[in-house]
């Protein structure tokens, strides 16, 4: 905080440090004391129209301005409030008053022109002249011009109060500080004299020095401007940083010539958007955050309460409890006096967090640091998300959005959760319809998860996750339309469109049909139809046919009308099977093992289409399993799937092994044929003694030169069964045969040995007579 009146006692300089609940409390405390006629807040002037929207009390904190530029809406930033921020409480003091109220910092639209001239100075490869003027050294760094990088004025004046922890001794300055109203200005004006002898001191930064000259610029003439207007008693909140900038001006001339260079065109749309506790939190990357937003947030609350450290506990105890831990009322008794004789023993006004985490940790926690990552994570920093009524102006596709949310009662919430969804319900098709769409739009709320066992294909899994810069992905998705089925539809067509491959424009067509996009779809059929026609690959067909099956599985459970791409998937089968075969011809190692990947991907899919379709792929099996001069991989693994389909029966695979494993086929042959007939795994082989002793034996009569040329391959073949099938396989080798024994029939039966059991059985089965089996 930092204060500053003018000569004239018209213009009260507010300093503050962002998202304070000292801060905020004592920026409450000190407009009502100066009762101000006119509120002038630091932040982005495009956005006063939003203003009067914060008395609407659908609007509730954390929340945030969204500016972008209306020609590339991913050019964008946002200016977070929280309930515990200064700046808000201003806002609300000023709505609540009928008081007007600007914002002063420099426009958003002159901030992103100077950060596209410096990319455009980059991407060009211009040095900077060592003598930039304030332009090019503004341009430098457009972020600069909203958080310039600089010494932190809160360490240094820790550091010189003797302190080697600077939130530490700003908590105790400024955060757990109850303003009186008295003295509402006391603290302001100290901390303002603490920033100008830091801004004295300073070296001036060659880059940040003069970008922050246009930002105080244009501030002093947002505050001349309230005083043309009529203004007298003028309230500025701003960074305690800027206060001596703004307290002593310079010549209204000067700052009109610093900053009439600089121009800008740029549209600039704003919104209110909802904001969450964790995207205020310093760990999330937001450059003016704090670290514990909860707390801050208990803080500004109960601050001048007794009961704010008993509050604080019980949260924290019934959060323990719902996890398991026995944690009694004794307890938060207890840890509510340890945290005080801390606060006590460190001489400090307030236990703070650091001594309640403690108190947690040594009370509640028996010493133990593992329960405290869940209080840190659900009250430090806390899951609060904030709410924004519909009234406030969006760009349509966001209107429909929030529309569709509504309906489907599935509204963005703080954190991640899982939504298992059942697509034979209307209510929870539509919500998996919206995700997909959401998904075509590269908005992803919802992230497709695991489901849980099923025998169908009408069980669907989401991970939801609303994050504040999807708002951004809104904005810039509205370009393909204002509703989310209208944008969805039409990016869906481009992208089969702009497709590089068939296998591309499948994935489209299936993700269209999870949609439900029935207008996008004769569009991408035709493409698909178009790229299927003119595409020869066997292996690129074999890529794009599991999609599409897919694809009609989910049209089958949804209730879409997919004749046409059941035409494509008929035609696709058709062409596999015609040139599979000559597709195998002449493949090397590498060919042969992408083919067998597509060989399997095709069977799967081919499983789930009608008996028609896999007869016919059944018979291209049986063609390539009995071909000679193709790839052994290939060959050996359309024998295993004919023979776990019962097309072959082990008479007929025997034979064919033998064959596979004569003389007069190279070894490494040999091994790739065994490596595709045993990729179904090793139950084959332990089942069947004629496969095993075939493969035995050509492995023991393998000379050693070319064993040690196919061991890798026989390695990478066995270490595909499981544990339990290697050992019982190693056991069944390791164990000499044994003849069979023989069935027991009429012709052989042993009439003594069946007598020996019958007392036994007598006695099992109740009986006093024994009777004997005659022949």
């Amino acid at each position: 905080m930092a204060s500053r009146v003018s000569a004239e006692e018209s213009v009260i300089l507010l300093g503050v440090r962002h998202h304070g609940p000292g801060s905020a409390r004592a920026v409450g405390a000190a407009l009502a004391q100066i009762e101000p006629d006119i509120v002038l807040i630091e932040g982005p002037p495009e956005a006063d129209v939003l203003l009067s929207f914060a008395a609407d009390p659908d609007l509730r904190p954390p929340v945030a301005l969204l500016a972008h530029a209306t020609d590339d809406p991913a050019q964008a930033g946002f200016w977070p409030y929280a309930q515990f921020s200064p700046e808000w409480i201003a806002i609300r003091h000023a709505t609540d008053h009928d008081l007007p109220v600007r914002f002063i910092d420099l426009p958003v639209a002159l901030t992103f022109a100077l950060d596209r001239a410096r990319k455009e100075r980059e991407q060009a490869g211009e040095p900077r002249e060592p003598q930039a003027d304030a332009e090019a050294d503004a341009e430098a760094d457009a972020e600069a011009t909203r958080h310039p990088a600089r010494i932190d004025p809160i360490a240094a004046l820790a550091t010189l109060a003797g302190q080697d922890d600077p939130e530490r001794w700003w908590e105790d300055v400024v955060e757990h500080r109850l303003p009186t109203g008295a003295d509402a200005l006391t603290p302001f004006a100290a901390l303002a004299d603490a920033m100008a002898a830091l801004r004295e001191d300073e070296p001036p930064h060659p880059t940040d020095d003069r970008a922050e000259r246009l930002r105080e610029a244009h501030m002093r003439q947002s505050i001349r401007a309230a005083r043309r207007a009529g203004h007298r008693r003028i309230a500025v909140v701003c960074g305690a940083w800027h206060v001596p900038a703004l307290a002593t001006m310079p010549s209204a001339a000067a700052d009109r010539a610093l900053l009439a260079p600089h121009k800008s065109r740029i549209r600039i749309e704003t919104t209110w958007v909802p904001w969450t506790h964790r995207r205020l939190a310093q760990s999330s990357g937001y450059g003016a955050g704090v670290t514990s937003p909860g707390w801050y947030r208990h803080l500004y609350a109960h601050a001048d309460q007794p009961e704010l450290l008993p509050r604080w506990f019980v949260k924290i105890a019934s959060l323990l409890r719902d996890a398991g831990h026995p944690v009694s009322p004794a307890h938060v008794i207890e840890a509510t006096r340890h945290a005080t004789a801390l606060a006590a023993l460190r001489d400090r006004p307030l236990a703070g967090l650091d001594e309640t985490i403690e108190a947690v940790r040594a009370v509640m926690c028996d010493g133990v640091d593992g329960p405290l990552a869940l209080v840190h994570d659900a009250l430090v920093v806390g899951d609060v998300i904030g709410e924004v009524p519909d009234a406030v102006p969006a760009v349509p596709l966001q209107r429909d959005l929030s529309r569709e949310q509504r309906r489907l009662r599935i509204k963005p919430e703080a954190g991640a959760r899982d939504l298992e969804l059942d697509l034979r319900k209307d209510s929870h098709a539509d919500r998996s319809r919206l995700l997909n769409r959401l998904a075509l739009l590269d908005i992803p709320w919802g992230t497709p998860a695991p489901a849980r066992e099923s025998k169908g294909t009408f069980r669907e899994a989401w991970r939801l996750d609303w994050q504040p810069e999807l708002a951004i992905r809104v904005a810039e998705a509205g370009v393909w339309g204002t509703t989310v089925v209208a944008a969805a539809e039409a990016r869906a067509v481009d992208l089969a469109i702009c497709a590089t491959s068939l296998a591309d424009v499948t994935a489209v067509a299936e993700r269209c049909l999870r949609a439900d996009l029935p207008d996008a779809l004769p569009v991408i059929m035709r493409v698909l139809d178009q790229r299927a026609a003119l595409d020869t690959d066997v292996g690129r067909l074999a890529e794009a046919l599991p999609g599409l099956v897919r694809a009609l599985r989910y049209g089958d459970v949804r209730g879409t009308d997919t004749s046409a791409l059941d035409t494509v998937v008929a035609g696709l089968v058709v062409r596999i099977c015609v040139g599979l075969i000559p597709a195998c011809a002449g493949l090397d190692d590498d060919g042969a093992k992408a083919m067998h990947r597509h060989l399997d991907d095709v069977h799967a899919a081919v499983q789930l289409l009608t008996r028609d379709r896999q007869e016919e792929w059944y018979a291209t099996l049986d063609r390539l399993a009995a071909r000679e001069n193709l790839p052994g991989l290939l060959t050996g693994r359309a024998t295993r799937i004919l023979l776990d389909l019962g097309r072959l029966d082990t008479d007929a695979a025997a034979p064919r092994l033998a064959r596979a494993l004569t003389r007069g086929v190279p070894h490494r042959e040999s091994a790739a044929w065994i490596e595709g007939f045993l990729a179904g795994g090793g139950m084959l082989l332990i089942h069947d003694d004629r496969l095993t002793t075939l493969v035995d034996d050509w492995i023991a009569t393998t000379p050693a030169d070319l064993f040690a040329e196919i061991l890798p391959l026989l390695r990478r073949t066995f270490s595909t069964f499981s544990a339990a099938e290697r050992r019982t396989l190693g056991e069944r080798l390791r164990t000499p045969a044994r003849a069979p024994a023989r069935d027991a029939t009429a012709e052989v039966f042993d009439v003594a040995r069946a007598d020996t059991v019958l007392p036994l059985l007598a006695e099992i089965l109740g009986l006093t007579r024994t009777p004997a089996i005659r022949s």
